[in-house]
């Protein structure tokens, strides 16, 4: 199987292309299966459309969800969609989000911490106050992280250590912070993505292969998300994540349908031989 749970397009305002743009391409690169799972409204704020540039209105996820059905039954026959969200996690929010949710038909749901002590992870601001202290900034993340585990909420979790992502390092050991971490994960049965989005950001998987171990040596379960905000990043570095997957004992990846998870196997030729 050659699969990508994690993509974007338009409607967020920071990615290109259409839904059925990805499809296509994915259809032209040889994905079996395909995930759509563009970033969820705001809903935490009381404008309709709080963050343009960031995330689709509220009113807009509706008509997301329709086209997703519609164009999941129009290519029934040349290739397998699901259909998907990334989420933000917001403390406090939990039901709220949850309960939208259950309204529509959606095969799985990507939790990812995007935004605390008003920045977005990816935001160069936040390291430029004064006085900020980078340890405990990642303290910070990786407890909404365990946070965003415990709330039940998600079906996988997206880009757990996007906090390195603009390549600001501790300079404390972070080891028992990510055993937590990994301790908190395996213990709620949430499956991690490999988000390869990170070879592009700072030049390593989200997560790290420290964080990687940790997990798997826990009982983890993994799925790939290229983090494609253009129909040509789809598949990003599935060949090297297979690998990388391989190298430390891993089997099979997660899928989902209608909530349930799915587990496929690595050992398929169409695994590593896809490009």
């Amino acid at each position: 199987m050659y699969i990508d749970y994690h993509t974007h397009h338009e409607r967020c305002g920071h990615a290109s292309g259409t839904l059925t743009d990805i499809v296509e391409k994915a259809i032209k690169k040889g994905l079996d299966q395909i995930g759509l799972s563009d970033h969820s409204p705001l809903f935490m704020e009381p404008e309709d459309h709080a963050n343009p540039g960031m995330t689709m209105a509220k009113s807009e996820f509706p008509s997301y969800v329709e086209e997703m059905v519609s164009i999941r039954e129009k290519y029934k026959d040349r290739i397998d969609i699901r259909l998907g969200v990334e989420s933000d996690y917001v403390e406090g929010w939990e039901e709220h989000y949850s309960a939208i949710y259950e309204r529509y038909p959606l095969d799985y749901i990507i939790g990812s911490v995007h935004y605390f002590d008003g920045f977005h992870v990816y935001d160069p601001r936040r390291w430029d106050r004064s006085g900020i202290d980078v340890n405990e900034e990642y303290k910070k993340y990786f407890t909404l992280v365990q946070k965003a585990a415990r709330s039940g909420m998600f079906d996988i979790l997206g880009h757990i250590d996007a906090i390195k992502g603009l390549n600001y390092k501790p300079d404390q050991n972070q080891t028992m912070l990510m055993k937590e971490t990994a301790d908190c994960i395996a213990g709620n049965d949430v499956v991690v993505e490999l988000n390869t989005s990170g070879l592009r950001k700072c030049r390593e998987i989200f997560p790290s292969t420290e964080m990687l171990s940790l997990l798997h040596s826990r009982g983890v379960q993994f799925t790939f998300g290229s983090d494609a905000h253009s129909p040509e990043e789809l598949g990003y570095g599935w060949e090297e994540t297979v690998k990388v997957l391989k190298s430390i004992g891993v089997k099979e990846v997660a899928t989902f349908k209608q909530r349930k998870k799915q587990m496929i196997s690595l050992n398929s030729p169409l695994a590593v031989d896809s490009f």
